[in-house]
């Protein structure tokens, strides 16, 4: 399996670094950052074998899946560093939206092919903080871990993994692939397009300065905006409405008794979920 980076990616000066098997390609690139990589540099692999999830759960990339990562470095700024996820999210949005169209569907009243904003309904939703749904299952999930730097830098590893011909089974949450829905589009198309998007989105993001556009665009594309949620952080649990990200990519949600809530860090739960939990 041979991954390339896109056309804008390599006129942009990024560079790639490719594996038939890695344990991590998150691990890769950390391990580059302290040998002095500048960054700019994805770190791609056939085969995942030990890659990581949030809270540190195991995440391996079966052959035919995506498994990518790329190093930044960037000011030591942790809070702007956070808001790369949102871009990361937004990148492979839009890559996913150019190299298969078919993503959006558009539906009107009694199943007859909508027209226009008011009939369009979008297969593919960003999930707060850092996942990309398709049909309302975990199509992609982002990572990001950071160092760091001898010279005051910060070192950003910005983690995807995306299931292209399989889903992983017994997650406590539904899971989907390109291939089970029908999207006939191997990993290395999907890396192509994600290297290029990314290029585009990460000249918006200009280390932070541009993240009102992306948020602005990211919200554009939210999963259960202005629905009830549920975010459990640790041992806890609120209920709410999701009402917006804010200028730190935090969620702001609504109790039923009005309480506006701003939380940094948590996992969201949509649907029935969100309406029995109390």
């Amino acid at each position: 399996m041979e991954f390339k980076l896109g056309r804008v990616a390599n006129e942009s000066q990024y560079r790639l670094r490719s594996y038939e098997a890695a344990g991590s390609t998150n691990a890769e690139a950390l391990a580059a950052a302290r040998a002095g990589d500048p960054g700019r540099c994805w770190f791609v692999t056939a085969q995942q074998t030990a890659g990581r999830g949030r809270r540190g759960r195991p995440w391996a990339t079966p052959v035919g899946n995506l498994a990518a990562s790329l190093l930044v470095v960037v000011p030591n700024n942790p809070a702007t560093a956070a808001t790369l996820g949102f871009a990361a999210g937004l990148a492979l949005d839009e890559a996913l939206r150019a190299i298969a169209p078919d993503l959006i569907l558009r539906v009107g009243l009694d199943g007859f092919e909508g027209q226009g904003e008011a009939g369009r309904r979008d297969r593919l939703r960003l999930k707060w903080p850092n996942d990309v749904l398709l049909d309302g299952g975990k199509l992609a999930g982002i990572l990001l871990e950071a160092e760091p730097l001898p010279d005051g830098r910060l070192a950003v590893v910005i983690g995807i993994g995306v299931n292209v011909v399989a889903a992983p089974e017994g997650l406590p949450y539904p899971a989907t692939s390109l291939a089970g829905l029908g999207v006939g589009i191997d990993a290395p198309h999907v890396f192509a397009a994600l290297s290029d998007s990314w290029a585009s989105v990460a000249r918006v993001w200009d280390e932070g300065q541009g993240f009102k556009s992306i948020r602005r665009l990211w919200l554009d594309r939210a999963a259960g905006l202005g629905e009830a949620v549920v975010v459990r952080v640790g041992e806890q649990s609120f209920s709410g409405v999701f009402e917006t990200i804010d200028e730190e990519g935090r969620l702001v949600m609504r109790s039923p008794e009005g309480l506006v809530r701003t939380i940094a860090a948590g996992e969201v739960h949509f649907g029935s979920v969100a309406t029995s939990r109390k």
